[in-house]
């Protein structure tokens, strides 16, 4: 790199950005811990239980050399902000399920 040349960022496609939104444990788990929370404010820490657990397991998985949808490594994108997003928006979603069964029955 020479001394005006600036970083270069790689740029992804959005059927790469949108895995890291569908990742199926972390759809499992935050609508899972969404569907327990009794409390709104325990959306966020479901949200971050499903975060958590979902990247180390997709790190665990793609460290071991089998196929994920979304991957996380050293050299690959993580999108943590897209996940954590996800997270909450899949955890928010488990919530007002639980609020629109409960109301029914």
């Amino acid at each position: 790199m020479g001394v005006n040349a600036a970083p270069v960022v790689p740029v992804y496609s959005f059927s790469v950005w949108i895995l890291a939104g569908f990742d199926p444990l972390l759809i499992l788990i935050a609508v899972f811990l969404g569907w327990k929370a009794d409390q709104f404010g325990k959306v966020f820490i479901a949200a971050i239980a499903a975060l958590g657990v979902s990247v180390l397991f997709a790190w665990l998985v793609t460290r071991i050399g089998l196929p994920w949808p979304a991957p996380v490594a050293a050299d690959l994108p993580t999108f943590f902000p897209v996940r954590t997003v996800s997270a909450f928006l899949w955890a928010a979603a488990g919530y007002g399920a639980r609020r629109v069964f409960d109301r029914r029955h």
